[in-house]
């Protein structure tokens, strides 16, 4: 499970470099595909924040438990705060797509503020939370840890192996960017 949370933060990290490209080019004036960045975006909510995050605050709530430490709600809360930004910024990309005119002003800032927000936090999960479970964490934690998020575990719908066409355009891209990279 812990492995799944790191490579889940790994495939994060690929995605919210393109969104800062993509704010990069915007700062720059540049033409931006708005619609990958709506993709990037509608996967955080469907993916990031309906299975990665409950799975780690089941798995930090087992913590809490089997340690019997106090409960800090920092985690739940930044949960929270990066639901609101990415609705916030899911709005204003529709608006975007629908041709209704916002500032590229408040985009910028939005973008930016919500991949800062992204990044503070899987650095906090990283550095304060990840390693809390390796070293408390047994297998037959991770296991009841693992039953507990059965309900929670869906096949990441970008990057796995799975049939799943939602994602077709942003897959494409990232393999694009990757190639590009290796040549």
């Amino acid at each position: 499970m812990l492995k799944r949370l790191k490579r889940d933060h790994q495939h994060i990290a690929i995605l919210l470099d393109i969104l800062n490209n993509k704010n990069s080019r915007l700062i720059e004036g540049e033409p931006v595909n708005f619609n990958l960045v709506r993709d990037i975006v509608e996967y955080m909510q469907g993916y990031a924040e309906h299975s990665h995050h409950p799975l780690e605050d089941i798995t930090y709530h087992y913590y809490v438990k089997k340690m019997s430490v106090p409960n800090s709600e920092q985690l739940r809360n930044e949960h929270d705060k990066l639901a609101q930004v990415s609705g916030s910024l899911m709005y204003s990309l529709n608006m975007i797509l629908s041709d209704i005119v916002i500032s590229r002003e408040k985009l910028i800032n939005d973008l930016a503020n919500y991949i800062k927000l992204q990044v503070e936090h899987m650095q906090y999960e990283e550095q304060e939370i990840f390693p809390l479970f390796a070293k408390s964490l047994n297998d037959d934690d991770w296991h009841k840890v693992e039953q507990l998020c059965n309900k929670k575990l869906v096949d990441d719908p970008l990057f796995s192996e799975n049939d799943n066409a939602i994602f077709d355009d942003l897959r494409a891209y990232i393999a694009n960017v990757e190639r590009k990279m290796k040549l």
